[in-house]
């Protein structure tokens, strides 16, 4: 799937990615065909061609599609502002819900009962709104709860996996090797070498600011 009714056109989608609006930022995700990649549109990294790319309005629609998120703009910490966020709609009360939690112990037929529609029904709100079943989002939003706790701090794997929704440390490990082709452990690992050569960098261009022995 290419267009979703609930998104931008392809065209401003377009304009936004190459101005690297961060006005856009959260309202669209860039997938790059040529890499299997997919960014935000404030993306630092060298812009694709213009024919390599397909715009989806949520992650969870590119990660339908098969692609994995770029590691450079983290695409976990974009704004969550999708077209229909901020309404009464039946599909943002649903994100709601899956956001707190509403499918990692619960079924999609438990979801639609509490908002009153039909399993069905809401397959194909979600299809034409998010690009991406609840299933598939629910997994998504895990995945990018999980990554923020692995950015941001020391915890274990097993207090990630747990707290971020996951039920288990074997269906963390396996989401991430599957979405990330590697490891949580991995991912930690270069991140912080990532940070540690970004450290030095500095230090190297402000000999000022380091501290008197």
């Amino acid at each position: 799937m290419r267009y979703h009714p609930a998104m931008l056109s392809f065209d401003d989608c377009n304009a936004a990615r190459l101005r690297r609006d961060p006005r856009y930022d959260g309202r669209f995700f860039t997938a790059v065909k040529t890499t299997g990649i997919y960014c935000r549109p404030v993306c630092p990294a060298k812009q694709p061609l213009t024919r390599n790319v397909v715009y989806y309005p949520t992650a969870a629609a590119a990660e339908a599609s098969g692609f994995r998120p770029c590691l450079r703009c983290r695409p976990e910490t974009a704004p969550f502002c999708p077209a229909w966020n901020g309404t009464r709609s039946t599909v943002a009360r649903a994100v709601k819900l899956i956001n707190e939690g509403a499918l990692d112990e619960d079924s999609v037929v438990t979801l639609a009962m509490r908002l009153g529609i039909s399993s069905r029904h809401l397959a194909r709100l979600f299809e034409r709104h998010v690009g991406a079943t609840p299933q598939q989002l629910a997994k998504t939003l895990r995945v990018q709860r999980a990554k923020r706790l692995l950015d941001g701090g020391e915890r274990t794997m097993t207090d990630i996996a747990f707290q971020a929704g996951f039920g288990s440390l074997r269906r963390f490990n396996a989401a991430f090797a599957e979405l990330y082709g590697r490891s949580p452990s991995s991912l930690r690992s270069s991140r912080a070498c990532v940070a540690r050569i970004e450290l030095r960098k500095f230090a190297q261009k402000n000999p000022g600011l380091r501290s008197s022995p």
